[in-house]
């Protein structure tokens, strides 16, 4: 596997779209006298994920969820709930940077992707560069390579088992951080190691696997170990409890991040011969990327505004906290420049989108 085979996007100043929006943005903030980063009501939402996911693990391993199976993965389910919001409301702010102004806090609270099975290093790369530089571009976006298994994007490979993708696909989708867990984060460090990309983390493959392994093995010997000699149920009931946790995880978080992407309303461009792309940066994630239920607080929440993926693939290193706002801003700065701002009402109704989408990909 060669280097990354990068595109070029055409010259932002070709449009005036992202230079009038980042200035009305920056106007916003400085008007109002705050900063782009995370605010204290960031800082409790920490305290709250963070104990959604804690506390019923405590409640599993100190035996106290024994009395009953209902209760016993009932705990299993809120530990993957919080494992969705850890991920969404915490790690994905700090990694990007926008969780707080201090480097240091952003590393050490992002780093919480690393307790909850994850690796910080092969997430920046894949989300940060990847995903959020060449968004739906086949062959560079990650996000959209599922192996085969599944086709996101009507510029790759098509297979007979794709017709049915729209009905398994959510199977799938339950499996996503149980690949995280186990092989993913050493498979991806080989693959990044080869393009070129762990030098941009500033790390060598030797220390990346051993990082890795010893991240592992704290891992998995707090989720799985102790609950099986502690939790007072069978191993199996165990085996069981961690599944049920990943499937609730590896669904919700699918679903977040899909729902974004891979839709009908994309569009999907690639970069010609000699890889350039037609547009700006700025007006390809206008062009491949869609919000869902804006509306609703309890959502922006809990997904760590990830409902507002326009803003955030604009603006990364913005926290999340702040994408109700700015979005106002964001849509009639598109509205002035003629530029798609695409919402959908709902998530029930990004869903159904999304559903459409998978189907069409799968049958056309």
């Amino acid at each position: 596997m060669s280097k990354v085979n990068i595109v070029r996007f055409a010259s932002k100043h070709g449009d005036g779209f992202y230079d009038t929006l980042k200035k009305n943005i920056d106007t916003f903030f400085k008007e109002n006298n705050i900063s782009p980063s995370g605010n204290a009501s960031l800082r409790w939402k920490t305290v709250a994920m963070c104990a959604l996911f804690f506390v019923p693990y405590i409640i599993i391993v100190t035996g106290l969820a024994a009395s009953s199976v209902y209760l016993f993965f009932g705990m299993w389910a809120l530990v993957g709930f919080g494992m969705i919001g850890v991920g969404c409301g915490v790690h994905h702010d700090s990694n990007h940077g926008s969780y707080s102004d201090n480097k240091t806090v952003n590393k050490v609270v992002g780093d919480i992707v690393n307790v909850v099975g994850g690796y910080d290093v092969t997430w920046r790369i894949q989300h940060n560069i990847l995903h959020h530089t060449y968004t739906n571009i086949e062959g560079l976006d990650e996000d959209i390579d599922a192996g085969g298994l599944l086709r996101f994007s009507p510029n790759s490979k098509k297979h007979v088992l794709h017709r049915f993708q729209h009905i398994y696909g959510w199977f799938l989708y339950c499996l996503l951080t149980i690949q995280w867990v186990t092989y993913k984060d050493y498979r991806l460090l080989f693959i990044y190691e080869k393009k070129g990309l762990l030098k941009k983390e500033k790390i060598s493959l030797n220390k990346a696997l051993l990082e890795l392994s010893i991240y592992k093995v704290i891992y998995f010997t707090y989720i799985l170990v102790l609950p099986i000699l502690y939790s007072g149920m069978p191993w199996q009931y165990v085996v069981a409890g961690f599944l049920l946790l990943h499937a609730i995880a590896g669904l919700g978080l699918s679903c977040i991040f899909q729902l974004a992407h891979v839709l009908e309303s994309s569009e999907y461009p690639m970069p010609t011969d000699d890889r350039k792309m037609e547009n700006s940066w700025a007006i390809h994630q206008m062009l491949n990327t869609a919000n869902f239920s804006p509306r609703s607080k309890w959502m922006h929440w809990f997904v760590g505004g990830l409902n507002y993926q326009v803003e955030h693939h604009l603006f990364p290193h913005i926290s999340h906290v702040h994408y109700p706002q700015i979005s106002k801003i964001v849509r009639s700065t598109a509205e002035q420049y003629g530029v798609p701002y695409k919402v959908m009402p709902t998530f029930v109704n990004a869903l159904g989108q999304h559903y459409k989408m998978l189907k069409k990909l799968g049958q056309e």
